[in-house]
């Protein structure tokens, strides 16, 4: 079965998204009659060097995201993963040269398709007196031993069209050029790994691979990489292609070592979340300056794809201050990134926390027996938490994600470790609002925030009194937090509804002689009634309420763990005699 494409057609996708590109960016042209992007404008070049590149469509935003001023001048693109026709490469040769450049070189990845057409292309371009230079590039660092065919070129020729463009832009001269870039390309190497293959439109996957298996030193066409690994954690990976890479037994190594300084490129292959990116770009950067490599400048994105291949890319080029100079060079290219012009390593990243304001001292702390107390409702309402796990995620489902289970496990962990650290605060107030904090920094999600508004306004009737009228009163200042800035209402299907039921048995506790456990018992079964009634509520707020109601036949998850902690505090100071 093929996979599904957001495309017209098949045989006119790679058009369409040049076209697309085009279209939106007003410093490019196409040109007629040609799968061709340039420089709109390509008449102030006169007296300069001009730079080409390109190959197979579904490298984007390789390489006509490269087109600017300080990169390249123009791109030639072919059919997806396949390389540019002879006739439109000496079109884009011709165009440049009748601008008035001074001469062409042509940056060319080493693929056998675009030796042949790149090379015919400049041949023809020469015998009609037109100055053009050709370099191949090859910086794949995956294969141990050496290939007739030589290493494949994958995303560190981004760097050379960078190299490139900024001496063309400086006004060096061709031969110039193409010596120094040829010298930079053998200081660099580049791996990759994927998690999974990718498809060319209309056509299947072209590799599969088992549920625990990476592929290891695959190229950018949907090829099979060197060897398979075992799925393991992103250092793991990390560090086993950095090994891979930097092996001097290993040919096609980047002789990188400690001491060496280094750009670095972290490049998605397509299909990678930014989650993982990140992840991945953390990892090489520890590992690096752990062997002692500094990294002079870090890039982190997508540079030059598989169309949706989930898997990256390490790029590592050797440095010194001049080349640093212009990879730093100014450029108006739309895929460049935006990087910061200093060493990655050796800067100071992290910023000491702000101090927090001292406590002012609490009348209402007791201190010994009501702190036991209140370790033990904490720690009974952390276990019924953790026991709801798998209960609340499968409510969850219904409406959302599936994770609340999970945030509130993660909530009752925090908890438990907060308290293995230490006694809480004996005063209310404080212990609430230390709560609170902890609650928005570990819980996490709407869950998280929503806890800590509660918590943070209720503590404040109990700064002053503890009596059974200020906890009613810091429960109807919880709930108008809650309302105020999470904008649910009783009745809108949320885990209000389980509080409010319950804040409003409470309001009994203001009256003079009032019961504890009497109210409190009435409170937990309203709020119990409460969240069962969410089954046949039609969301108000919150995620589920972007889900039609005829999905909803469960309770509302919120508003079952809300209960559920209400339930555990009742049995808790019940099973103290409180």
């Amino acid at each position: 079965m093929t996979s599904k494409k957001l495309v017209n057609s098949v045989a006119g996708c790679a058009d369409d998204a040049l076209a697309g590109l085009v279209a939106c960016n007003p410093n490019l042209q196409l040109l007629q009659g040609h799968r061709v992007a340039l420089r709109s404008d390509l008449d102030s070049l006169k007296g300069r060097v001009a730079l080409l590149s390109g190959g197979g469509s579904g490298h984007e935003p390789a390489h006509a995201g490269f087109i600017g001023k300080g990169m390249l001048t123009g791109v030639i693109a072919g059919a997806v993963f396949t390389s540019p026709a002879v006739g439109s490469i000496l079109a884009a040769i011709r165009a440049v040269a009748q601008a008035g450049t001074v001469g062409t070189l042509l940056i060319v990845k080493n693929y056998t398709g675009d030796r042949l057409n790149f090379g015919l292309a400049r041949e023809q371009a020469r015998a009609e007196g037109i100055p053009v230079e050709m370099v191949v590039i090859g910086d794949d660092s995956a294969f141990t031993v050496l290939k007739k065919a030589g290493r494949r070129g994958l995303c560190g020729t981004v760097l050379i069209h960078k190299v490139a463009g900024a001496l063309a832009e400086a006004g060096v001269g061709l031969e110039e050029i193409t010596n120094r870039v040829s010298v930079v390309a053998k200081a660099m190497g580049t791996l990759g790994v994927s998690l999974a293959s990718c498809s060319v439109p209309g056509s299947k996957p072209t590799f599969e691979l088992s549920a625990d298996e990476v592929e290891l030193g695959l190229g950018i066409h949907g090829e099979a990489g060197v060897r398979r690994i075992k799925m393991a954690t992103a250092d793991k990976i990390v560090a086993i292609m950095l090994d891979h890479m930097t092996n001097s037994s290993n040919v096609s190594h980047v002789p990188v070592q400690s001491g060496s300084s280094v750009v670095l490129m972290v490049n998605n292959l397509g299909g990678l979340s930014f989650l993982e990116l990140g992840i991945i770009a953390d990892a090489a950067v520890r590992s690096l300056e752990g062997r002692g490599v500094k990294i002079a400048r870090a890039l982190v994105g997508t540079f030059m794809s598989a169309l949706e291949m989930p898997g990256i890319s390490l790029t590592l080029l050797l440095v010194d201050e001049p080349l640093l100079k212009l990879i730093d060079a100014d450029t108006t290219a739309s895929a460049w990134p935006n990087m910061a012009k200093v060493s990655v390593t050796g800067r100071t990243w992290i910023r000491a926390a702000p101090t927090e304001p001292l406590e002012a001292p609490d009348s209402t702390a007791t201190g010994g027996t009501d702190s036991k107390q209140m370790v033990l409702v904490l720690e009974r309402v952390c276990t019924t938490l953790l026991g709801l796990e798998e209960h609340l995620n499968a409510l969850d489902r219904a409406a959302g994600d599936g994770d609340c289970g999970t945030t509130h496990s993660r909530a009752a962990r925090a908890i438990q470790g907060w308290l293995k650290e230490g006694q809480p605060p004996a005063s209310p107030a404080q212990l609430l609002s230390k709560l609170s904090l902890l609650l928005l920094e570990k819980m996490g999600g709407s869950s998280g925030a929503l806890y800590g508004l509660f918590l943070t306004a209720a503590a404040q009737p109990l700064k002053a009194k503890t009596d059974l009228p200020a906890w009613s009163a810091a429960m109807d200042a919880g709930l108008e937090a809650m309302q105020k800035y999470g904008k649910a209402a009783p009745g809108d299907r949320t885990m209000l509804d389980s509080l409010w039921a319950a804040g409003q048995e409470l309001q009994a506790w203001k009256s003079p002689g009032a019961n504890l456990f009497q109210i409190l018992t009435k409170a937990v079964k309203s709020a119990e009634a409460a969240a069962e009634a969410t089954r046949n509520m039609e969301a108000g707020a919150g995620r589920a309420s972007y889900i039609s109601s005829a999905r909803l036949d469960q309770p509302d998850p919120g508003a079952v763990a809300a209960a559920a902690i209400l339930r555990a505090i009742l049995e808790a100071l019940q099973g103290q005699g409180a």
